[in-house]
């Protein structure tokens, strides 16, 4: 945090505490006077002449606006407690170049992550036990590599892509669309506790106390990609927030990846279509860490591995990988007795290499 006076970094708290005044709002305000302890105390008519909506004017006088702020300010004091601002030396430098960067961000646990290069993995909330198996995969991989996994705390494919991070010792960053008191959702209020505990982060822009509201996650979904140098989408259906968060990378100049899947699955149908709008195609990892081979200097203890995977041998694996399969269309397809496929599927069960969901056994990653 740049060395401010308590009265202004109060004041920038209260500002950021109107739930009219957004980023480019906040940064007209603040580029119109000195400091922001200035802007809050001009009159209203001032403001008015920005522009700005007379509601921001009114309730910035508000005692509970003062409380919230006092409460920020108390949660600061607390051991790994962040805020990073504007004019922050350390402020994520891939975050300033956004024409709507946010003003302020609360950040829980190691802050300089924000500048390590990150890779986002986002998609399905109600992701298939494949397109789950398919995050953690990745985000090992990645985070093998040195790269930080960034992604939104959701269910489903989020909360795969933290873990799988979390699985090598690697560092993840979580993004949340509530502020950092109002962990959402409650199931992984745990995640987000051994996230910190792991060494990663949890950021986000809105006040501490900010409880979940709809129109939240589609801003915290630019930065997710803004924090990033690209976006896997692991699994989507073509109403997916995870492709906002697609377009948003796109827009921003970031890459844009995209794994796909079975034409009868319609949890691949979003990451279809932005693969025909201009996605890269990744069936590996190594797809993405060859695309990002020029960062292999700047990302410490980078191990960007060019050797391919071992084949897999076993057949019903190699029909599993491919699509989900009933156990008759897995003997039909093999030429074998079902008898026999059944038995070799409790086998790999047991193993913890197949799973069954709704009549259809699906492949696990190792």
């Amino acid at each position: 945090m740049p060395a401010i006076s308590p009265a202004e970094l109060e004041a920038r708290l209260r500002l950021h505490l109107l739930p009219e005044l957004g980023p480019r709002r906040l940064q007209r305000l603040l580029e119109a006077f000195p400091n922001a302890s200035s802007a809050l105390s001009a009159p209203a008519s001032a403001w008015r002449s920005l522009g700005l909506p007379l509601s921001c004017a009114e309730y910035r006088r508000e005692s509970s606006v003062r409380e919230r702020a006092a409460a920020a300010l108390t949660w600061l004091e607390q051991p790994g407690h962040h805020l990073l601002m504007w004019d922050d030396p350390s402020y994520p430098a891939l975050l300033a170049e956004l024409p709507d960067a946010p003003p302020l961000l609360f950040v829980e646990g190691d802050v300089s992550l924000l500048e390590r290069p990150q890779l986002a993995m986002v998609g399905s909330r109600r992701a298939s036990r494949a397109g789950l198996d398919n995050a953690l995969s990745f985000a090992r991989s990645l985070a093998r590599a040195g790269f930080v996994i960034t992604s939104g705390l959701a269910l489903g494919i989020d909360g795969a892509a933290h873990q799988g991070a979390l699985d090598v010792d690697g560092h993840t960053i979580a993004v949340l669309g509530t502020g950092l008191q109002r962990l959402y959702p409650a199931r992984h209020v745990g995640l987000a506790g051994r996230v910190v505990e792991g060494g990663g982060a949890l950021v986000s822009e809105l006040p501490l106390d900010c409880p979940p509201q709809a129109s939240n996650f589609p801003r915290r979904n630019r930065i997710i990609s803004g924090l990033s140098l690209g976006v896997l989408v692991v699994e989507a259906s073509p109403s997916s927030g995870s492709l906002i968060t697609a377009r948003l990378a796109a827009e921003q100049g970031r890459e844009v990846y995209a794994i796909p899947g079975s034409i009868h699955h319609p949890g691949a149908r979003g990451c279809h279509q932005l693969i025909r709008q201009g996605a890269a195609l990744v069936e590996g990892v190594e797809d993405i860490l060859q695309a990002l081979r020029g960062w292999q200097q700047v990302v410490p203890h980078a191990t960007l591995d060019t050797a391919a995977p071992e084949p897999e041998k076993h057949e019903l694996l190699v029909q599993l990988h491919a699509a989900p399969m009933s156990s008759e269309a897995l003997a039909s397809a093999l030429d074998r007795p079902l008898a026999q496929v059944l038995a070799e599927l409790t086998e790999l069960e047991i193993e913890g290499r197949v799973a069954c969901e709704h009549g259809q056994w699906i492949a696990c990653s190792g």
